[in-house]
């Protein structure tokens, strides 16, 4: 009798984040200091350089890995910047936010109370991407975080839904 291979592996979300960066070791250490995470694998590559590692923050596993220029696989260090946030539920974001900065992050935007209901902030991490870090606070309707929005905008916010 054959095992049924499940189409999602034990532990995995539908979509994982699999971080690229120069210094991958560095990361993973910076990643356990900062947000807590928990090393689950490695696998070494060429030059001491990581192929492919597993850490988990909480509930959620993400995968990393050295950059490998040649092979196209490139940090946004090297790409001088990164679209991408990663976005963090956690307890205590101002806790959080303030161990990632000791860890080595960068401020991008302080932790505040947003009109969306969460409590929130910004940084960049030292291999260049950045993560959004937030505590909910107040579960909101669309139409009470439109109105929070508008007057935490002004009153005249340009392409607000009526």
């Amino acid at each position: 009798m054959t095992q049924q291979v499940r189409p999602i592996p034990e532990g995995f979300h539908t979509i994982t984040p699999h971080l690229v960066c120069s210094g991958a070791a560095d990361a993973l250490t910076f990643y356990a200091q900062a947000f807590g995470a928990v090393e689950m694998s490695r696998m070494p590559g060429p030059d001491g350089k990581i192929m492919h590692a597993q850490m988990r923050i909480g509930d959620s596993i993400f995968m990393l890995a050295d950059d490998f220029p040649d092979y196209g696989c490139v940090g946004p260090l090297a790409l001088k910047n990164t679209p991408v946030y990663i976005h963090l539920y956690v307890e205590d974001v101002d806790a959080a936010y303030a161990r990632a900065i000791d860890a080595g992050g960068k401020p991008i935007m302080q932790v505040a109370d947003m009109f969306w209901g969460d409590r929130y902030g910004q940084l960049e991490d030292p291999f260049g991407h950045r993560w959004s870090i937030a505590t909910h606070k107040r579960d909101m309707t669309p139409e009470q975080i439109r109105e929070e929005m508008q007057q935490s905008m002004g009153q005249g916010c340009e392409g607000a839904q009526q």
